[in-house]
């Protein structure tokens, strides 16, 4: 298992899209933040966004969708060209089938779960996602500080997934840092988004790297 690395453009300048993609392109995924200032208190962007990074062609794209109503607008998104299309555990309320059209549209699914969210309720059709998307902070706001409290949700789904023989991917979200990446990697996260820690280093190539280095190297290590 290697790591995933998946920058956060909520920190670039949107203004230089195709120029700040090109300082990420080592990277696995441009992560897409959709916020629509309901299901959180803050406002981003939507698909024509996604369109324009999906144009550009450099990395695939990682949707993160922290918005009310999933069901009728994540399948957007996959006929967007997002590869991977994460939405929200509150606010889908069919999770399963929603995880099925995007498959039937071509894009891997996510589940994403805020901090207060409780893992026990979707143990059992974890095999319906591709990947869960444990928050380590509240959605809606890039910069704010790792919460060390998520990586024992993180445990607990490498140990669900295990136990039912799953290759499910595991993504955090949220403070991550090359301090912070070691304690999630070791938790048993392999997909990392990071948003400032990348577009605020002098070089977002190197920071790519160096963040891809020190989680490959953890999970190895709890291998």
């Amino acid at each position: 298992m290697n790591p995933t690395i998946s920058p956060s453009i909520l920190n670039c300048d949107i203004a230089d899209l195709k120029g700040e993609l090109h300082k990420i392109r080592n990277a696995d995924f441009a992560h897409v933040d959709i916020m629509d200032n309901h299901f959180v208190p803050n406002l981003t962007w939507g698909l024509p966004v996604v369109e324009a990074v999906v144009a550009q062609d450099v990395v695939p794209v990682d949707c993160h969708l922290m918005i009310e109503d999933p069901d009728r607008w994540a399948p957007g998104y996959a006929e967007a060209g997002a590869q991977s299309v994460t939405f929200h555990a509150e606010a889908a309320a069919a999770p399963i089938r929603l995880a099925n059209e995007l498959h039937r549209l071509g894009a891997k699914a996510g589940l994403a779960l805020k901090p207060t969210t409780d893992i026990a309720d979707y143990v059992d059709v974890l095999g319906s996602f591709d990947m869960i998307l444990v928050m380590t902070v509240e959605p809606g706001f890039g910069g704010q500080p790792f919460l060390d409290s998520q990586m024992a949700k993180v445990r607990r789904v490498r140990q669900a997934a295990q136990a039912q023989h799953l290759d499910l991917a595991i993504q955090v979200d949220g403070g991550v840092t090359q301090e912070t990446i070691t304690r999630a990697a070791e938790a048993g996260a392999d997909v990392f988004v990071a948003g400032s820690a990348v577009y605020k280093a002098e070089d977002a190539y190197a920071q790519v790297e160096a963040l891809r280095r020190i989680a490959a190297s953890a999970m190895h290590a709890h291998a």
